[in-house]
């Protein structure tokens, strides 16, 4: 992936943004566990930020995921992880399939203000006893007349306590698991539904909820493209939110290392600097190296979606991978800090919590594993 300047406009505009409108409040967010979602998206909105990939016609940029890639990785210059997860279930996970198969009058209605950062968006997956095995859920939309009657519930939903609308998975038919689900816009005023916080270990400053649903009635015009297709839209999403979550840490892991080294330089212990030990200095070497590798397979496997290539198995890849990474880098560190380390005073604890979500959310390691071996052909046989 080669960036332009104006890839480089754009990060530099995100860096800004961060720095100005995030880092300063993260300590009153973290504490408080949520974070203002429509102010502050309303000034990403004004910015033209939250739909950098989308068409014009509804207030994008027009530009390709190359764009929403510099924008995940500027992301990482935040001081915490939960606002740049919120922006990017915003941008790249609850979006990306109303921008491709929603019917004209439905972006209109739901993406436009979305991009414009008047409505916070949130995808409903995710359920008590279905996570990354999407096709066991349980949740259903029967039709009624010219409704969806929806019954269920979802978990683990980022954004879902301000979210004005809901990118929701549901079983609309009694089929096969892989061919009766569809995708609706819900609205989150609809009558029936019902929130519940979810108290986190990381990722503080973004809201994450369990949603309940009790006859809750939607139009059926707010089917995103086909019944029954939903399962492979939202197979599509993930493969965007997985490269998007990749990128997102690159930039983290590059400051985890350069904080440590300065710390570890600062810092003596029987006479010589800690990094002066060569078991520190070298790892620090070996994690760079890492980094640099993950940062290629990311722009490679970029670079091909733009192509409109097949990218699953580089897409699971990458995000096994980042999520990998992410926890090796921060606890390798946090060693090196010491008691320091321990304190929540300082970026490298604040990633060795907020990390960890990154091996779970969006499929789990597991997943990404099994995903892998399936293209590879190396799954044993279900006979």
């Amino acid at each position: 992936m080669e960036l332009t300047q104006e890839h480089k406009q754009l990060s530099e505009t995100v860096e800004k943004f961060v720095e100005q409108e995030i880092n300063p409040f993260v300590e009153e967010w973290e504490a408080n566990e949520a974070f203002p979602a429509h102010e502050v998206f309303k000034k990403l909105g004004d910015l033209g930020l939250l739909g950098v990939k989308y068409e014009e016609e509804y207030g994008g940029l027009g530009l390709d995921f190359t764009y929403s890639i510099v924008m995940a990785e500027a992301l990482g210059v935040s001081n915490c992880g939960g606002v740049p997860l919120a922006i990017g279930v915003q941008t790249d996970m609850c979006t990306p399939a109303l921008a491709r198969n929603g019917s004209p009058a439905l972006k209109s209605e739901f993406l436009a203000p979305t991009i414009a950062g008047d409505m916070v968006g949130c995808i409903g997956v995710s359920e008590p006893g279905a996570g990354s095995d999407v096709a066991s859920m349980k949740l259903t939309a029967k039709i009624d007349g010219d409704n969806y009657v929806i019954n269920g519930t979802k978990m683990w939903i980022t954004n879902g306590l301000q979210a004005d609308w809901c990118c929701l998975l549901a079983n609309t038919s009694d089929g096969p698991v892989h061919k009766n689900k569809s995708l609706i816009v819900v609205p989150m005023d609809a009558a029936g539904i019902s929130k519940q916080k979810i108290l986190k270990m990381g990722m503080n400053s973004s809201d994450t909820a369990q949603l309940f649903f009790d006859n809750v009635r939607v139009p059926r015009r707010h089917l995103i493209g086909e019944e029954g297709r939903g399962f492979i839209y939202q197979m599509q999403q993930f493969q965007e939110e997985r490269i998007w979550g990749a990128a997102r840490n690159l930039r983290i892991l590059d400051r985890l290392i350069d904080e440590t080294i300065e710390y570890t330089r600062q810092r003596v212990s029987f006479k010589k600097s800690i990094l002066d030990n060569q078991v520190v200095h070298f790892r620090l070497a070996e994690l760079r190296t890492e980094v640099e590798l993950l940062r290629s397979l990311v722009y490679r496997a970029t670079d091909d979606y733009v192509a409109g290539k097949e990218v699953t198995k580089l897409a699971s890849m990458a995000k096994l991978k980042s999520g990998r990474l992410i926890r090796e880098v921060a606890d390798s560190c946090l060693q090196y800090w010491g008691g320091m380390g321990f304190t929540r005073e300082n970026i490298v604890s604040q990633f060795y919590r907020d990390g960890r979500l990154s091996s779970i959310g969006g499929g789990a390691d597991e997943v990404m594993l099994q995903i892998i071996c399936k293209m590879e052909g190396t799954l044993p046989s279900s006979k």
